[in-house]
């Protein structure tokens, strides 16, 4: 009887292990919760945020197009005066006859209660009505407050009050490899969320123009057509980023102005109408982005390099020259292009920044006066032949012809001395480097060459394995090229 009792304890016991969920199991339920609370984060961020997106539809006046009746061979027999009022009283009529057509959608972010509404200029630029639609249904016209083509940064303003509006992030604080979602209408898909990651921080040069200023936010979460001006936000539901381009469709490559440039610009138009930059007229690269100069400069291992400067801009009125490596801006490092322009982005106009040059081996500092960004900042060159006797002269494949009078009216250079560059040959050390014809080669290595013969002594003492440095003349600007052979 004791042996039964026994065995019956011990079955029960086994039993009841039996029974209890084992350590696998526990730490499944454990990790399904962490996927529940996951799932319900990425909810919570659409619900929180979606008030705060609007779509924008904008429209534009159909162009004027003339009248098959202007082609009537009895037009022939009308006065000119008389046929000229003729054509603009049926281009007025037509022009009223025909309204404006709703031909573009973006997205667009509320960033204040009373109205202002962040979105791209490249949705709203050309509209004639722009109309902003919620997620409830409630929809509003609206009219553009200011516009930043460099940024490419729009604010439009609507009659209303109370409105949610978006948090936006301190974009400096985003980490890449963290929770991006974007939402937005891509392809009249009002309203759609997408979820990737953050890719990358810091992308310039994404756009072929060197005027934009261009500090994006790469992401891999799917942003389409429609989803421009649209916010890019974190898991915590703040804005950290506007949707702003994509590399091709389905590739995974998005990018998105930064929330801290983003509110720096739409302040600003908001508060003024529009965006005034400071300008210090200089043509810049990073040391790291530039081995072939970094390997000739001592004493400095990261700057942006000095590679031109702009005629008449307030860097050519400084003391600052070509070949120097910026190493901080009024106390602040800088390490890129970006750095340096975000920097100097928001100066007092007329205000004299104080810039940290490493220069032969020598710390020094520069003073630069800003400006206002001027609406054009290039200068026209002429690229035109010349029949005259040249000279070819090393390795570097260029021909060059010395500047005189004749010369200088026909390339329309304002230059009368120095080298000018008639022809280079494709595939060159000069044409790899950007060289193109009408540019004028000022000096060689540091050594001014106003005549052939100083550039042939100059180009005998140099060597492309170690690198030639040629300061020259390009549309107007002052800047320097590293001429080296990589041996390949």
């Amino acid at each position: 009887m004791k042996r039964l009792t026994t065995w019956i304890g011990t079955a029960g016991l086994v039993t009841g292990m039996l029974l209890q969920p084992g350590p696998s199991s526990v730490r499944a339920e454990s990790t399904l919760d962490l996927v529940r609370q996951l799932n319900q984060a990425f909810i919570d961020v659409a619900e929180k945020v979606s008030p705060s997106v609007v779509v924008i539809t904008v429209a534009h006046k159909p162009d004027y197009e003339a009248s098959e009746d202007q082609d009537n061979p009895l037009w022939q027999f009308v006065p000119p005066q008389m046929r000229k009022q003729f054509e603009d009283r049926f281009k007025r009529r037509q022009q009223q006859s025909q309204a404006p057509v709703f031909d573009g959608q973006g997205s667009g972010v509320v960033i204040r209660e009373d109205g202002y509404i962040l979105t791209n200029r490249h949705v709203v630029d050309g509209a004639d009505k722009i109309h902003v639609r919620f997620k409830d249904g409630k929809e509003y016209d609206a009219e553009i407050r200011g516009v930043d083509a460099q940024s490419d940064v729009a604010v439009v303003k609507i009659d209303a009050k109370g409105l949610t509006a978006a948090r936006l992030a301190d974009s400096a604080k985003t980490r890449v490899g963290e929770f991006a979602i974007a939402i937005g209408a891509p392809f009249d898909l009002d309203y759609s969320v997408t979820f990737g990651h953050v890719s990358a921080k810091g992308r310039s040069r994404i756009i072929p123009d060197p005027s934009m200023d261009q500090d994006f936010i790469q992401t891999d979460a799917n942003i389409n057509p429609g989803n421009s001006g649209g916010p890019l936000v974190n898991i915590e539901g703040q804005v950290i980023g506007i949707n702003t381009l994509i590399r091709g469709l389905h590739t995974g490559i998005g990018f998105a102005i930064p929330s801290n440039l983003a509110r720096e610009v739409a302040d600003r138009l908001i508060s003024d109408g529009k965006f005034t930059r400071a300008w210090l007229g200089l043509e810049i690269r990073a040391l790291t982005e530039y081995p072939e100069y970094k390997e000739m400069v001592k004493g400095v291992n990261d700057g942006v390099v000095v590679t031109g400067t702009r005629k008449d801009g307030p860097a050519a009125k400084s003391e600052l020259k070509l070949g120097d490596v910026i190493t901080a801006v009024d106390g602040r490092a800088v390490a890129s292009a970006q750095q340096l322009r975000n920097e100097v982005r928001s100066k007092k106009i007329g205000h004299a920044v104080s810039l940290d040059v490493v220069r032969d081996g020598k710390h020094l500092t520069v003073k630069v006066k800003t400006e206002e960004w001027p609406d054009d900042t290039q200068v026209a060159s002429s690229t035109k032949g010349s029949t005259a006797p040249e000279a070819e002269v090393g390795d570097l494949g260029m021909m060059v012809r010395p500047l005189n009078k004749d010369l200088a009216k026909e390339y329309e250079v304002e230059m009368t001395e120095g080298l000018l560059v008639t022809d280079v040959d494709s595939g060159s050390l000069a044409a790899r480097r950007g060289v193109r014809k009408g540019d004028i080669i000022t000096e060689v290595n540091r050594v001014p060459v106003g005549n052939l013969k100083d550039y042939k002594a100059a180009l005998k003492r140099a060597d492309t394995k170690k690198g030639v440095i040629v300061n020259l003349i390009s549309q107007g600007v002052s800047k320097f090229v590293v001429l080296k052979d990589s041996g390949d």
